[in-house]
């Protein structure tokens, strides 16, 4: 028997902020001139800390950024850059994922592994707006300040053989630690051209390297003829220790809207999708009215913080000239008004 949708009402968020918390620049040359993306929140030295990408027209760089209220966040600068001088990463290096408590209701403080705190990053070969097939790369550091990242030379995961569901390339991954190991939550497609799909696996490792994948992949696949039809992907995997059960937050695509949805496990590979997205693009003019989508999730002062990318048409010629076609910032959504 299927979930029930009331299954999801924890999950839900739909009191949105419809505002900014991260906005893009506008200014050439700064490294989020174009849009932020992909946020990624924990909780550090008595703060939130939160990393998330900045496109500048040639490739993504990961910043940082603090907050005290989870509204109000102070940009911190670029902790991971273009300009390795290696063909994978060169271009620019996207945050995926941090090593940290996957609780829902848990602090979600970084956890350190061999004496370091982890990020999973991903990257493109080719500069522009994620040109070619994508390789994920770890980044480490000691700085408690968690400015200076040290990136692995070499892609730590990277797409599987052509003619296979994820041999087209990769984009963002999920790390969940789990009895002593690793889980690799990963987002793929089956080929570099246009159209494609994006769907969900997953790999195991014993440490953050040598990772096998799931014989049974992908574990999120695409609904044919819905909201999820042509993306299901961005995945965001949390436990839920009051119901004891996993949940995983993603974003759906149907070929004209991306919304984020939610699924359900007790095994971690077998996923109960919610029939309806839990957060909808909204109208004319609003702040998401093309895509909302992305999900960074962590619950606080009793309610449940939704962020995502929020993406709407640019309006004005000053707008058109800063940012292109479409304005994208980083939002939030919770399950208790503002």
């Amino acid at each position: 028997m299927s979930i029930l949708q009331e299954e999801f009402n924890d999950y839900l968020t739909p009191y949105k902020y419809d505002a900014p918390i991260l906005a893009p620049s506008g200014e050439e040359g700064t490294f989020d001139c174009f849009g932020v993306d992909n946020m990624r929140i924990c909780r550090h030295n008595g703060k939130f800390y939160c990393f998330y990408i900045g496109f500048d027209g040639n490739g993504y760089r990961t910043a940082m950024a603090v907050s005290e209220d989870l509204i109000h966040w102070y940009k911190k600068g670029v902790v991971l850059d273009a300009g390795s001088g290696r063909p994978w990463d060169n271009s620019g290096r996207a945050i995926s994922s941090l090593l940290c408590d996957v609780d829902i209701y848990g602090n979600r403080e970084l956890i350190k592994y061999e004496g370091k705190y982890w990020m999973f990053y991903h990257a493109y070969p080719g500069v522009g707006y994620e040109i070619g097939a994508a390789a994920n790369g770890l980044a480490w550091t000691t700085d408690e300040n968690l400015l200076e990242w040290h990136c692995e030379p070499e892609p730590v995961f990277e797409k599987d053989i052509d003619g296979r569901w994820d041999g087209g390339g990769l984009y963002s991954t999920w790390i969940v630690p789990h009895d002593g190991k690793y889980i690799l939550y990963y987002n793929g497609k089956e080929k570099g051209d246009w159209p494609w799909h994006e769907q969900v696996g997953m790999a195991f490792s014993d440490s953050l390297h040598n990772w096998e994948r799931y014989e049974n992949n992908p574990v999120l696949k695409v609904t044919p003829n819905h909201w999820d039809s042509i993306f299901s992907c961005g995945q965001h995997v949390l436990f839920d220790s009051r119901k004891n059960r996993w949940v995983m937050f993603y974003c759906g695509f149907d070929g004209h809207h991306a919304q984020e949805g939610a699924a359900i496990s007790y095994d971690m590979k077998h996923w109960e999708k919610c029939p309806e997205p839990i957060i909808t693009v909204g109208k004319s003019g609003e702040l998401d009215s093309t895509h909302a989508h992305k999900p960074c999730i962590i619950y606080h002062d009793d309610m449940l913080w939704h962020f995502y990318c929020s993406v709407r048409p640019t309006e004005t010629e000053e707008e058109k000239q800063r940012f292109g076609s479409e304005y994208r910032c980083l939002t939030v959504a919770r399950s208790k008004p503002f």
